[in-house]
């Protein structure tokens, strides 16, 4: 659902106060956690503000919902119990036995996971394309290609793909295009506004921000698509609590003050790498010479605070940069304040091994936080050694 009031504020603005009216009853200015599963009806069918069971609509939720919408300038927004959860219902709600999606070559190993392991159990194909590259897109599609999927920048490589190129192109063949927009946040990049008919997030990473709440979003372009989500939203029943929901706008609040912290530091960070000894790559899109870097400048706010990079002496080296991180927690997931550090190989993409999405295994990823990046940059120094 989409807040019309507020449809011409900024996005700091909307941060703040889209889906975020005033309790009628005592005045709060923060929505209430209503953490109840059913409501008292004003006859048989007379529903109390459209309210009925929990699962169906909750009034914290429909905060965030229509939040989510604002942000990301679409119509309809839904909240979910986990990342993973919103792509399933997404492609479920989208796909038949026997249609075909183009997923990207780099992706976060959960959608490749889903896609390999579930969905295709279900009569969907796939196939894989250079989403960076609209030719390969293009090679891509079938006459049964229903979905385009993107992510960009992509996990973990940091891959950028343009998505107004891409929109055109699965138009064209009368599909849909998803983006992942989890580490841009709708701060720094709209995907909805150059084209895409809907977005995915994870709301665990920068949305929450704090590394306290794990959810998941869906934002589709028009009202249609968006009525359709929510229906199986409600029929499949993988929604976020009611604790979750208002834990993710209190997250909201701060996302671009946070977002401009996190781009600050990772860019100081991508240049020290470059110019140290043992670091043969890194990928961040800020870098003048990252291949997808004057697509990011023109349709980013900024480059975002995902860095990936490569060490000299394999795995075994990238391992041991991980172990002596001190101030970079060795941990899964991303988009906290504090700053995580792991080796996506035999962390969080372990799923791709063997397919053409597997990692190198020189490869360390970053989630720069919103420490003092003198400090970070010092334990990064340390941890190179």
């Amino acid at each position: 659902m989409s807040d019309d009031q507020h449809s011409h504020h900024h996005l700091e603005t909307l941060a703040i106060h889209a889906g975020n009216t005033a309790d009628p009853l005592t005045g709060a200015v923060v929505p209430p956690i209503y953490q109840v599963s059913t409501y008292k009806q004003d006859g048989v069918g007379g529903l109390r503000g459209g309210y009925e069971y929990s699962r169906s609509a909750n009034p914290t939720r429909t905060a965030l919902e229509t939040n989510l919408a604002a942000l990301e300038g679409g119509r309809r927004g839904l909240a979910f119990a986990s990342g993973l959860a919103a792509e399933d219902c997404l492609l479920r709600t989208l796909l038949s036995p026997g249609d075909h999606v183009v997923i990207p070559n780099d992706a976060y190993g959960g959608t490749f996971r889903l896609f390999a392991k579930v969905v295709a159990r279900w009569g969907v194909e796939w196939s894989v394309a250079d989403t960076s590259d609209p030719a390969a897109v293009r090679a891509a599609i079938t006459p049964k290609t229903k979905v385009v999927w993107v992510e960009t920048p992509s996990n973990p490589l940091l891959g950028i793909t343009d998505i107004a190129a891409v929109a055109g192109i699965a138009h064209q063949a009368g599909a849909r295009l998803v983006v992942d927009n989890t580490f841009a946040s709708p701060y720094l990049q709209q995907p909805i506004a150059l084209g895409a008919d809907i977005v995915v997030h994870s709301l665990t990473k920068y949305m929450g921000g704090h590394s306290d709440v794990v959810g998941g979003a869906l934002v589709a372009a028009d009202e249609a698509l968006g009525e359709e989500l929510a229906f199986h939203q409600n029929a499949m029943g993988a929604v976020a609590g009611p604790f979750d929901a208002w834990l993710v706008l209190r997250g909201i609040k701060t996302l671009p003050v946070r977002m401009d912290r996190h781009s600050e530091n990772a860019g100081r960070i991508a240049e020290m790498l470059t110019r140290h000894p043992k670091v043969t790559s890194v990928l961040y899109p800020g870098l003048p010479d990252h291949p997808g870097h004057e697509t990011a400048a023109k349709q980013m706010k900024a480059f975002g605070g995902m860095i990936s990079f490569r060490v000299a002496g394999g795995e075994q080296a990238a391992v041991e940069v991980c172990n002596r991180a001190r101030l970079f927690t060795l941990g899964e997931s991303l988009g906290g304040v504090e700053s995580l550090i792991e080796h996506p190989g035999l962390m969080t993409h372990a799923s791709v091994v063997g397919s053409e999405l597997e990692v190198p295994a020189d490869l360390v990823r970053l989630s720069v936080g919103i420490e003092a990046a003198d400090d970070l940059l010092a334990d990064l120094q340390q941890a190179l050694g």
